[in-house]
């Protein structure tokens, strides 16, 4: 017979108390996985396992919200770099699909003391697997986020991917003053609204390239609203009037420092405006078409063009590297100055989700598609 933990559990502003058994099969785990990677509608199956027990040294955890991204997409396809292993969950061998998302501590071995029952803490690894119930790891598998008084469950479930590529290629490439510009392409995706809010809380001015599209006024005037300090499209870029125009607008002091999420043709003339010794970044090719450089880039320049991927940096930094950047980050939200991205509920059920994963396949999710897989509503 296992022993109990009590854990603290909020809801609609109640404090509960509830007892876990920390017996495998007192915890029945429910979880999106796959087994083989192909098409995620056809790969993906719902599978019940039992938690493992819990030890001296491990942690339990339940999970509170959990996005639907399109690495995580990829994953399951086969066609990400980063491909998690296998492993027996009960009966199956397989991988919970899923990299983000915020989950709550309810049980600790008397071992660990890094973690409490109540912390919420997000995965200290990629390809940890979040579209599950439960989960049960070494204290070592978790990261406690800093603590916050106006932060959404929202955005810490959303937090490890988007806002902080954002930050550190606002942060990590050249160094920036108040009143610099910087320039990107994707200007109204997740990265680049949140490359657009932190650059303004920092005093950093924006241009913000967006693709043309018939709604352009209203799209124009939404990231206006967040702190967009010019919105151009890809169409105006490479035009002799825009180019005066942003000649006036830098007023001889050019940016430094462009991001791309994009590629082709429009990333190409993007990379036009960077001043000398600019630096260029990519983290994303939306547009499946190569960034070509002239060599006056290169040789007249001296522009620097790297990639960024915030799997590799997460890697390659230590957990206090990374909790200072969770502070930065939930310090902005809890002001208001970093919003919560707009986003749809999606069913903790076999059939939402492979739909959900259609949908963002397919270009149809309106915004960021959460699941809540241990929602006590």
């Amino acid at each position: 017979m296992g022993f109990f933990i009590r854990s603290l559990v909020t809801q609609q502003s109640k404090q509960v108390w509830r007892a876990y058994s920390t017996n495998a099969s007192d915890i029945t785990v429910k979880a999106m996985v796959y087994s083989s990677y192909g098409k995620p509608s056809e790969v993906l199956n719902w599978h019940t396992y039992p938690l493992a027990p819990l030890t001296d040294d491990t942690v339990h955890v339940r999970f509170l919200a959990s996005p639907i991204n399109p690495a995580d997409v990829n994953q399951v396809q086969g066609a990400y770099p980063l491909k998690p292993a296998f492993e027996q969950l009960g009966d199956t061998k397989a991988a919970v699909g899923g990299n983000e998302g915020v989950a709550e501590v309810i049980a600790t071995g008397k071992n660990v003391n890094s973690l409490k029952v109540g912390d919420q803490v997000v995965m200290a690894r990629s390809g940890y697997g979040t579209w599950r119930t439960h989960a049960a790891g070494p204290v070592d598998d978790f990261q406690a986020l800093p603590p916050s008084t106006n932060t959404s469950i929202i955005q810490k479930a959303t937090l490890t991917v988007n806002p902080c590529t954002a930050y550190r290629m606002l942060k990590d490439f050249t160094p920036l003053q108040p009143g610099d510009y910087v320039i990107q392409n994707g200007g109204n995706s997740a990265v680049g609204q949140a490359v657009i809010q932190i650059a303004k809380a920092w005093g950093l001015k924006t241009v913000n390239v967006v693709r043309n599209r018939p709604e352009i006024d209203s799209l124009r005037q939404e990231l206006l609203d967040l702190g967009a300090t010019h919105v151009v499209t890809d169409e105006e870029l490479g035009s002799f009037d825009m180019r005066s125009k942003m000649k006036g607008w830098f007023d001889g002091k050019p940016p430094l420092l462009g991001l791309n999420c994009v590629g082709g043709k429009s990333a190409t003339e993007m990379a036009r405006y960077l001043g000398h010794n600019g630096q260029y970044v990519t983290y994303g090719a939306m547009a499946r078409a190569p960034l070509a450089l002239p060599a006056s880039m290169l040789i007249f320049k001296n522009i620097s063009f790297h990639g960024f991927w915030m799997t590799r940096w997460a890697d390659q930094n230590s957990a206090a590297d990374r909790y200072k950047m969770f502070e930065d980050l939930i310090g902005l939200m809890d002001k208001g100055a970093l919003s919560e991205p707009r986003w749809t509920k999606v069913d903790w059920s076999e059939d939402a989700m492979k739909h959900a994963v259609d949908a963002g396949i397919q270009g149809f999710a309106q915004g960021k598609q959460i699941v809540f897989p241990t929602s006590l509503a």
